[in-house]
């Protein structure tokens, strides 16, 4: 298979987040349809572009040889979580407004985090939390001045 842009990477690593899901149809719709990614395989697994990253969403399932004693499952609870994807955008405002207009649904509008960056969160159809943040200027000196 001749995928351009595949999460092969050439040098050194690329990071790409999976996720198990209950429906990869339904999870495809919402990452394609609501957060604009490009689809590169539709299923088993759903491999996706999403911005400068890569996701995968597959199906769940028992041990296999390399992973003897793993099974994977989606979300047994909206309450309980252990991961989460964590989007850094340019305009939060712009983005929420998008994002909720497609279909998304946000726990609260972008709220101010002590001054470091504005945040909310939103839950995709398998119940993942994804944190869509734009940082403040405060942050943006601090980063900088530690790069230096």
């Amino acid at each position: 298979m001749n995928i351009p842009n595949a999460p092969v990477p050439s040098d050194g690593f690329l990071v790409t987040h999976y996720l198990t899901v209950q429906d990869q149809a339904r999870s495809r719709q919402f990452y394609a349809g609501i957060l604009g990614s490009k689809v590169l395989t539709q299923q088993d697994p759903c491999a996706i572009k999403l911005a400068n990253s890569w996701v995968i969403l597959n199906s769940g399932g028992g041990p296999t040889p390399d992973k003897p004693d793993v099974t994977l499952e989606p979300p047994q609870s909206a309450t309980r979580v252990n991961s989460f994807l964590n989007l850094r955008v340019a305009d939060i405002q712009a983005c929420y407004a998008n994002w909720k207009a497609k279909g998304a649904e946000f726990m609260t509008t972008p709220l101010d985090n002590h001054g470091w960056e504005m945040r909310c969160y939103m839950r995709d159809p398998d119940g993942y939390i994804i944190e869509v943040g734009q940082a403040s200027q405060k942050m943006i000196d601090l980063l900088n001045s530690n790069e230096q």
